[in-house]
């Protein structure tokens, strides 16, 4: 509603008495007229303001309607979730029951590869304390023994093993080689892994092609050495030759080139102890949704 009315009355009552009235009750009546026209702007603007506010306040409350309307859609969805949840809560103890038992018996096989793994570490010790006490200060020159991801590493030097350029075994290894068939011989649970390997120098030989040739016609030397003098079952026993493909220094070196020719005598864990571990391994529980834990993989 605009206020637009009441000025246009006093202007006309202004006229018809301007000529009845002094000057100076006629200039309070214009004091009074202009004032109410100022008035009149003011609330004029507050009403369109109203207006504009009350425009929002309807959107607002709009969209307020819709999120109830979203909200209680949602509050039905998870009404029907839950009742269907409660409806098949027979079922899903059973399951709960089933996974339960399947995790126990997961556990226990687990038990089982910890126990198996903490024994072989501790034979591993035993094994390379025996034959590192057994080596003297000038074998220990030319023999590298260590434990690695739970296979024992036995480094032998090409000048200590062989004739020079030569796969013949040299008459100063049978001391040490002799200690090493004793321990071998001692624990018989273990497999034996010989590895030839050289640098990256080709061989000069009427009889020996190259370098796979040499390296695997050492590890060859080395174990019927074993088997031959030192009776060692020649059916725990490998030979490989990897050349020169496995350095484990510079070969553009000297020094780097003595370190890659050498003979590793590999000793493991037999592989069926473990493959008996791997049979044992928990089925997964029928109906359950678990997953049968994948066994470790045995080191070689």
């Amino acid at each position: 509603m605009k206020f637009t009315i009441l000025p246009v009355a006093l202007g006309a009552v202004l006229l018809l008495t301007q000529s009845c009235v002094s000057n100076k009750k006629y200039q309070e009546l214009q004091t009074q007229h202009n004032d109410l026209q100022a008035k009149n702007k003011d609330l004029n603007v507050r009403f369109l303001n109203s207006q504009q506010e009350l425009a929002v306040a309807n959107n607002r409350v709009k969209s307020l309607e819709d999120q109830i309307s979203a909200g209680r859609a949602n509050l039905q969805a998870l009404q029907n979730a839950l009742d269907k949840c409660l409806t098949s809560s027979g079922q899903g103890n059973a399951n709960i029951g089933k996974l339960v038992d399947e995790i126990n018996s997961s556990n226990k096989y687990i038990q089982q590869l910890v126990n198996s793994k903490n024994k072989s570490d501790s034979l591993n010790m035993v094994l390379t304390n025996n034959l590192t006490r057994s080596l003297s200060q000038s074998e220990m020159k030319d023999v590298n023994v260590q434990v690695l991801k739970g296979v024992v590493y036995i480094s032998l030097s090409d000048n200590m093993l062989y004739k020079s350029g030569s796969y013949e075994i040299s008459d100063k290894a049978n001391a040490t080689l002799t200690k090493i068939a004793k321990i071998i011989t001692d624990y018989k649970d273990y497999e034996v892994l010989v590895e030839g390997n050289t640098d990256n120098v080709p061989i000069k030989s009427n009889n020996i092609r190259n370098n796979w040739d040499l390296s695997a016609l050492r590890a060859s030397s080395v174990v019927q050495t074993l088997q031959n003098q030192f009776r060692v079952d020649p059916k725990r026993l490998t030979a490989g030759g990897r050349g020169e493909y496995n350095p484990i220094a510079d070969n553009s070196t000297e020094a780097g080139r003595v370190k890659n020719r050498r003979t590793q005598i590999i000793i493991t864990p037999k592989l069926d102890q473990f493959m008996d571990l791997i049979e044992k391994a928990p089925e997964k529980a029928p109906g359950a949704t678990g997953t049968t834990p994948t066994p470790a993989p045995t080191q070689q």
